[in-house]
């Protein structure tokens, strides 16, 4: 049994790759329709997304191939979804990240507000979470991950130091004593050691608490910004691709505005739950000479990290201006309650020339201007070393940076995805699939929106969340069409489901990095995972029926959802 289980596992990758496409071909010779060879191949890409037996980047690149060989769309046409402005929105965010995270301005962050949340465990893990949730909206959760984790690691280390130390001295004082008594030390053992099995078994859940809650406030933070996570951009993309009317319905100031509060109500409920599942809302390791010295010792831990950083330097300085350049002028183009800096010279008619894309380009080239010292005027008194050297110094970023830290492979994801969705508006596949699903329309629009999220947050579990958002919102997108509903009603919730993927370590590269420090098992993921699950897509629920209903105005059928081709 075992040998037969090794050769399936030996071959899975050759069967997968070329019987998939095989297997499916009685499909486009019995059915040639163009829309049926548009599923053929959207299938086709499926099966290798969900098992990656090539990299997803990859597998995104088949739509250029065979969308021309299968007269889809001409080869021009497929191209130029490759780089689309959404694109290049999530590309300009992409490169500022890097600038963070060169410059560790993200380290410096995360320490100061660990330092001043304080170090009892209650506020240490809410000042854990805060930090990654406000980080991951910015830059990458698996970054952020991969940056938060050594320090928790770290101060667990010293907390558990310092508690064995102390429980050593004091254990001499108490045998001292009661050897003066006269008591025996086998009593004394018998004693101690449910209090010692205890405090071991308090030690180890703080661990799983204090490290899930880096992995989860990852994913929970990424969902705030419309930059934060692949999903998020792919739904962007979507609603430009398959409802272009729609202009910006969805831009990063209404994004926010809905996803920002739902993140911080996810968060505290899952910290709660974190307690509740690890500690039982009592956090203490020990007595209490114990828990102020390893409170004393985390803060030095904390403390010694941020000295190793050293002062503000100049570079972290205008990284961090041009950070909140980038927010501020996002946020002010086009509001919503007010005029906008684009209606200033940018707007005539219904264009508006400057998007939020046109925002992240500027900053983003504005990092790769910006010195990252002090030009020197002293002309006078410069060494003959220092006149050799240019007067403009070198910028916050090269290219070669850029290059090696910008993960590329999403860029080409998210280009397949939106010449997924063209193909499926080109063929016809969208319009035929809305027509099957015509009958949900005597099914509640809630429930439709609940069941879909659990749909989706099921799959993500398994599959890649941009692979999951791509296959699964041109089809959201039909459905809503034709049964009168706004769009929107159904593609946000879905979006947010795809990144809550929480149960399995393998699920996302924040969970598997958690998931290598030793600290947890497979069931603990799973244990804690479940109830995340429902805490996420009952928020998203709460929140899409709320104030979501406002910011996008879900109780109306929109005019842009009425477009079919243009």
């Amino acid at each position: 049994m075992a040998s037969a289980l090794s050769y399936v596992s030996k071959f899975k990758s050759f069967v997968i790759l070329f019987l998939t496409p095989i297997l499916l071909l009685p499909l486009i010779i019995l059915m040639p329709a163009k829309f049926v060879r548009c599923a053929y191949i959207i299938i086709v890409m499926a099966v290798y997304w969900c098992t990656e037996v090539i990299p997803l980047a990859v597998t995104a690149l088949l739509p250029a191939l065979l969308f021309p060989l299968f007269k889809i769309l001409d080869s021009k046409q497929v191209s130029i979804q490759y780089m689309k402005d959404t694109n290049m929105l999530f590309l300009g965010g992409l490169i500022v990240a890097v600038a963070v995270e060169h410059w560790k301005l993200h380290k410096r962050i995360a320490l100061r507000t660990l330092l001043w949340v304080g170090t009892k465990p209650a506020q240490l893990m809410l000042g854990f979470m805060g930090a990654t949730a406000f980080l991951s909206m910015w830059i990458s959760n698996t970054a952020t991950t991969a940056m938060m984790v050594p320090i928790v690691e770290a101060v667990l280390q010293q907390m558990e130091a310092t508690s064995a130390a102390t429980e050593a001295s004091l254990g001499t004082l108490e045998l001292a004593e009661k050897g003066k008594a006269g008591e025996l030390p086998g009593n004394q053992a018998t004693l101690e050691g449910p209090s010692v099995k205890q405090q071991e078994v308090n030690r180890k859940n703080v661990c799983k608490a204090m490290t899930l809650c880096i992995c989860y406030s990852a994913s929970i933070g990424g969902t705030a910004t419309l930059t934060g996570t692949g999903p998020n951009v792919v739904l962007l993309g979507q609603m430009q691709e398959l409802f272009p009317d729609s202009k910006d319905v969805l831009n990063f100031a209404s994004w926010f505005g809905f996803a920002f509060p739902n993140m911080l109500i996810m968060l505290l409920l899952s910290w709660l739950w974190l307690r509740f599942m690890y500690m039982r809302f009592d956090l203490s390791w020990g007595c209490s000479l114990e828990k102020k010295n390893e409170e004393k010792s985390a803060h030095e831990v904390l403390w010694a990290e941020y000295r190793k950083l050293g002062p503000l330097s100049f570079a972290e300085i205008n990284v961090l201006l041009c950070f909140f350049l980038l927010v501020g002028l996002w946020f002010t183009r086009d509001p919503g309650f007010m005029p906008g800096w684009v209606s200033i010279a940018w707007a005539e008619g219904k264009t508006k020339y400057a998007s939020d894309a046109t925002v992240a380009i500027f900053v983003a080239i504005l990092l790769f201007v910006m010195p990252s010292q002090r030009p020197k005027f002293n002309f006078c008194s410069q060494t003959e070393e220092e006149r050799k050297t240019p007067f403009y110094p070198p910028p916050l970023l090269n290219w070669k940076v850029a290059q090696e830290k910008v993960p590329w492979g999403i860029v080409l994801l998210l280009g397949g995805g939106f010449a997924v969705a063209k193909g499926c508006e080109a063929s016809g596949l969208s319009e035929w699939m809305g027509k099957q699903m015509e009958p949900l329309h005597t099914v509640s629009p809630t429930a439709i929106t609940l069941i879909m999220s659990l749909l989706i947050a099921v799959l993500t579990e398994c599959t890649s969340n941009v692979a999951t958002t791509t296959l699964f919102l041109p089809i959201f997108a039909s459905m809503s069409r034709s049964i009168g509903l706004n769009p929107l009603y159904i593609m946000i919730p879905c979006t947010l489901s795809s990144s809550f993927a929480f149960m399995l370590p393998v699920a996302t590269p924040p969970n598997a990095i958690v998931f290598s420090y030793g600290h947890l098992k497979v069931s603990d993921m799973m244990k804690t995972g479940l109830i995340m699950n429902v805490i996420g897509i009952t928020c998203v629920f709460l929140a899409i029926n709320t104030w979501g209903r406002v910011i996008f105005d879900l109780d109306q059928f929109p005019d842009w959802a009425n477009v079919t081709a243009h």
